[in-house]
């Protein structure tokens, strides 16, 4: 199997990954920690898919998609801090000014987990983040250690998955998702 990542610019690709089996379930689409609070409470059902749809025909496109043959079959959501939640953020702190890139959801669908596409999102997150002039890609992963996760929340990634990646630990954070802490982790692209 060879594993393509692409920026999610096709929005049926990404709603192949990310949309509700139902048009007005009030899924998540990534778009939590992209948006503000009050706009993410406001966008419901088909409301949530329209923002989305918009987000993948702007460029940047608002993250990567990972595609086995013509199947997209994950999802990594990565953008520059300062566009997303984690700008405001009071549980993960910001280390320096520079203009980093945040990578913080990688979701592979079901039927295609344990085949290293999770490992490739990262790669291509990076690939992306760097490609439009990124300087450092941070990740909020869980620091679980050999603890199970459960795989709805395991979106956030893993600590090991990110340090084969070549991400370190940055810092602590007092963010905690699934009772997990979840830690700062930096790649430097310089």
């Amino acid at each position: 199997m060879t594993i393509d990542v692409r920026p999610a610019s096709v929005f049926e690709d990404v709603r192949a990954v990310l949309g509700p089996k139902s048009p007005d379930a009030g899924v998540c689409w990534c778009l939590s920690y992209r948006i503000p609070s009050r706009l993410n409470q406001e966008l419901r059902g088909p409301a949530r898919g329209e923002y989305a749809a918009g987000l993948c025909a702007a460029e940047p496109a608002p993250g990567v998609l990972a595609y086995d043959g013509d199947e997209p079959v994950g999802w990594a959501a990565v953008a520059p801090r300062a566009e997303t939640t984690f700008a405001r953020n009071r549980k993960i702190p910001h280390l320096d000014d520079l203009p980093v890139w945040a990578l913080w959801c990688v979701r592979v669908r079901p039927g295609h987990r344990r085949k290293g596409i999770s490992h490739a999102l990262i790669a291509g997150a990076v690939d992306f983040a760097r490609g439009h002039g990124a300087p450092v890609v941070e990740a909020y992963p869980l620091d679980n250690g050999t603890a199970r996760v459960d795989l709805t929340m395991a979106y956030a990634g893993l600590r090991k998955n990110f340090e084969r990646a070549g991400f370190t630990h940055a810092a602590d954070t007092t963010s905690v998702l699934a009772g997990h802490p979840r830690i700062l982790m930096r790649l430097d692209l310089r």
